[in-house]
């Protein structure tokens, strides 16, 4: 796995190149080094998510989009800054990364500078059966996971 900085980098040219409002998008292998590194997870699925799905050991749980309903989090920010520091990097994970980019987005806003999307999410895109879990994401990358 290349160094910190080279992770970063390579994060902020695909951020450019898909004109993102936040610091940088990383694929799951190179979120997984920076939260060793000592970067902050944020997982924004449900807590149905988290509990049926799985769950990455260490992540803090801010949902995007409140569970029962679906209805966006009005606390989302509010619930972040209690629990981290604008100056930390904080990464964003979601399913397949839809809501993770709008959550850094919202923490851009924020200002948060170092606010990153993984790319894939958690279960990634579906699969031509329309299956998850089968073509890119945190699970099928082999990274730490535990049921529920």
């Amino acid at each position: 796995m290349a160094d910190i900085e080279s992770i970063k980098r390579a994060a902020r040219e695909r951020a450019t190149v898909l004109n993102l409002p936040y610091a940088g998008a990383l694929l799951p292998t190179e979120a997984h080094a920076l939260m060793n590194a000592g970067a902050k997870l944020v997982d924004v699925r449900t807590k149905a998510e988290l509990e049926w799905v799985g769950r990455v050991p260490g992540a803090l749980s801010v949902e995007w989009n409140t569970w029962p309903g679906g209805k966006p989090n009005p606390d989302f920010v509010a619930h972040l800054e209690s629990h981290v520091a604008k100056e930390a990097t904080i990464l964003f994970l979601c399913r397949s990364g839809g809501r993770s980019s709008s959550a850094a987005t919202a923490a851009s806003k924020a200002g948060y500078r170092e606010a990153y999307n993984v790319l894939e999410g958690f279960e990634g895109d579906k699969d031509p059966h329309g299956h998850r879990n089968t073509s890119g994401g945190w699970r099928v990358a082999g990274l730490p996971w535990v049921q529920g």
